[in-house]
């Protein structure tokens, strides 16, 4: 039994930033012995299916999820920070990162709802959601803080350690119980203070830690390959035209094995430890349908006919005449 599960790990459907396939993902939770394995996406549950139906075919336990951008100071409908409209990159101020996993079948219907309407109406460069939608949505789902960018992380890694508690609690309060403190280790200078900060939130709201490996790529050898796929929509945004720069100045963003992971982490085994509890709240649910969902397409009473046969008829009858302005037997 592995001791550890990764839960926050990103597909070539996060475009243009992961570069690990839907079967490389699933492989390597085989090849490393884990039981499960988690989708997360940024922004998007496209690979969800394939996800699914590749994972169950491995004996793969499949943990369903999507890594949010959320608007936390305002509305999803919000344009502007502080009254300035803004460019892309400027970040804060537009969104911070939250991963949400679905527990269930309640879970995954609020995690396809929260998906749609962060498209539909939140999206400004990223598809947003923010509290209010998150608050309306929240069943079913366990939460984790996510990256240096995440909804607590980002206050810590600008020096801002209350502001870290109060979003802290914000998050205990909406998932009650389901909500995890996420700590990361790529050597990375930015997630000291994570590493540092965490801990002690942790103890003062009785929030548990979580710890993830921010997977882009299945091995090692493959930052390279990442790092030109981040190069593709602008090779400037990294101030550099050498594909051997790592934008995200790491090369441990790969699918590590537990040992790795423990190694990582070895002060926090609680942190190692609750990536099985959160596996074992996931329940298995099927994304198989027992029967087809058709919509309901009601047939307007003053329709005149009684079949949708008869109704596709009459329709397509009343519409001939604005596709073809003279009827001839063989347009009829």
């Amino acid at each position: 039994m592995s001791e550890f599960i990764h839960l926050h790990n990103h597909s070539h459907y996060s475009l243009l930033d992961g570069a690990a396939t839907i079967d490389g993902l699933v492989q390597a939770a085989v090849d490393n012995k884990m039981p499960a394995v988690a989708l997360t996406d940024h922004g998007v549950m496209f690979g969800i299916i394939e996800f699914y139906r590749r994972a169950k075919k491995a004996g793969i336990k499949p943990i369903i999820g999507c890594e949010m951008y959320i608007v936390v100071a305002g509305s999803r409908f919000d344009k502007e920070v502080n009254g300035k409209s803004v460019r892309q990159g400027q970040g804060r101020g537009i969104y911070t990162h939250l991963v949400l996993l679905a527990k269930n079948m309640v879970g995954y219907r609020n995690l396809i709802k929260l998906c749609s309407l962060a498209h539909l109406e939140g999206f400004y460069y990223k598809p947003r959601i923010d509290l209010e939608l998150l608050q309306r949505h929240s069943e079913g789902l366990i939460a984790l803080s996510a990256c240096p960018n995440g909804v607590v992380a980002h206050h810590l890694v600008n020096g801002r350690p209350e502001g870290a508690i109060k979003e802290a609690a914000v998050f205990r309060d909406i998932f009650r119980g389901d909500f995890y403190l996420e700590i990361q280790n790529h050597g990375l200078e930015k997630e000291k203070p994570i590493l540092t900060g965490m801990p002690g939130i942790s103890r003062e709201l009785n929030i548990p830690l979580v710890a993830t490996n921010d997977i882009h790529y299945i091995k090692p050898e493959h930052a390279i390959a990442h790092n030109v796929l981040l190069m593709i929509p602008d090779a400037s945004a990294s101030n550099t035209t050498d594909y051997h720069d790592l934008r995200y100045k790491t090369d441990q963003l790969y699918f590590k094995s537990s040992d790795e992971m423990a190694a990582a982490f070895r002060e926090f085994p609680e942190a190692i430890a609750a990536t099985l509890e959160i596996t074992e709240k996931i329940e298995q649910y099927s994304l198989e349908p027992a029967k087809p969902h058709m919509p309901a397409f009601p047939i307007p009473h003053d329709a005149g006919v009684q079949t949708h046969d008869e109704y596709l008829d009459k329709l397509a009858h009343e519409g001939i005449s604005t596709r073809y302005p003279v009827i001839t037997p063989e347009n009829e």
